[in-house]
């Protein structure tokens, strides 16, 4: 438990040792679950809850500050590591209100069994006096689920931004204290989850501006006291601006692709085009996400597997086309030892990108002179590309 502003704290859970999240996510540095306690006046509100393994802090912190009534519980997201503990919570202050959105009721009734009287339903700049503070929702939909939404605490200037600017990180500082260590996390955490939504996400930072902000507390990692950083990030990742950068995520099963690869790499730096490598049997999915974000270009490294990619390429090609970014431009290398449909078959998932493929090299068995010249002609027509759109003197 710890003080945000007088009547105002933060009662969630640090999650240190969590390193997957939804089975899906690696969380090198775990995460936290944020809930918010504000006491007004006339009445008290808890700001969501916590994953349910961790109910246990989220009532200890409760009982440590003597809190024996809370009338509502702001429930700003469905997803279970916001509300799995709002059952619990309901059992032990049997008369709190659950004040949320239309969507979000559904889906609480839906996955926590909670009765339809508990309920109290609010529209988008709907206003909650607590007495000497008052509470105004804000729908932020689709950062990340449809029903999401924020909670403006006026009088203090607090957005509880929910999964809006939050980070995986686990930390004991409640505000921002290394402004590198939560941007690598953030950053993360955008490529992750906000940026399949960018246009939503653009969207949300616009119908923000209105509102006068001295702190944001999302639902993961610690507060930030200086929202401009997080603000001007957000815009940053979610623009249509991109770098000159060259994603290479590949996987060589023999040492053919492999070698093709540290070619093109070499070809690549030589025309001072920046590159990512990415080895796809070991990688942090994380990493690769977050290096997705900027990149103007993609280009897929597999060998043939039954003239198909190799899984681990295309898982790549999935990741990408799930998360959508804003890169122009793709291609593909490889080599094969009887026969490949690789191309049509990684080109075929990732539809969702809007880019123009580059010719591709594709070659078979372990490349020589002509491979290394198709592999410079790659490199060259990347270079065109890039100054095309003004990303390269």
């Amino acid at each position: 438990m710890k003080i945000i502003k007088p009547s105002v704290f933060s009662v969630g859970a640090i999650d240190w040792d969590a390193r997957l999240f939804d089975r899906l996510i690696p969380l090198p540095d775990g995460t936290s679950y944020n809930a918010y306690l504000i006491k007004g006046s006339e009445k008290t509100a808890l700001i969501d809850t916590v994953d349910p393994a961790k109910t246990c802090v989220l009532l200890s912190n409760l009982d440590e500050l003597g809190i024996d009534r809370i009338d509502y519980v702001i429930s700003q997201h469905g997803e279970q590591d916001h509300s799995g503990s709002l059952p619990d919570v309901l059992a032990k202050y049997p008369t709190a209100q659950v004040v949320t959105n239309p969507k979000c009721k559904g889906l609480l009734m839906d996955l926590l069994g909670i009765d339809d009287d508990r309920f109290i339903t609010v529209e988008d700049g709907q206003e909650l006096s607590l007495g000497d503070k008052t509470l105004r929702f804000v729908y932020l939909p689709w950062v990340h689920w449809p029903e999401t939404m924020g909670t403006y605490l006026k009088e203090d200037k607090i957005l509880f931004s929910c999964d809006f600017f939050g980070s995986h990180l686990a930390t004991s500082s409640l505000f921002v204290n290394d402004e590198a260590v939560v941007y690598e996390s953030a950053k993360r955490y955008f490529a992750e989850i906000m940026m399949p939504f960018r246009r939503q996400v653009n969207a949300n930072l616009a119908k923000l501006e209105s509102i006068e902000i001295e702190i944001i507390a999302p639902s993961h990692g610690p507060a930030y006291n200086r929202p401009k950083f997080i603000i001007d990030a957000y815009k940053d990742w979610a623009s249509d601006a991109v770098k000159n950068e060259v994603v290479l995520p590949y996987v060589s099963m023999h040492g053919s692709t492999a070698a093709m690869v540290e070619y093109f790499v070499d070809a690549l730096i030589k025309r001072d085009i920046a590159v990512r490598q990415f080895e796809l049997s070991t990688v942090d999915i994380g990493k690769l996400a977050m290096s997705l974000v900027d990149a103007a270009t993609i280009v897929i490294g597999s060998p043939a597997v039954l003239i198909g990619p190799h899984p681990c390429a295309a898982y790549a090609a999935f990741l990408a086309n799930a998360l959508r970014p804003k890169m122009k431009f793709a291609s593909i290398i490889g080599s094969y030892g009887w026969g490949s449909k690789m191309v049509e078959q990684l080109t075929g998932m990732m539809t969702n990108l809007k880019v123009d493929i580059l010719e591709p090299v594709v070659i078979k068995g372990f490349p020589k002179e002509d491979a290394f010249a198709s592999l410079d002609r790659l490199a060259d027509d990347i270079l065109a590309k890039h100054k095309e759109i003004g990303i390269v003197n």
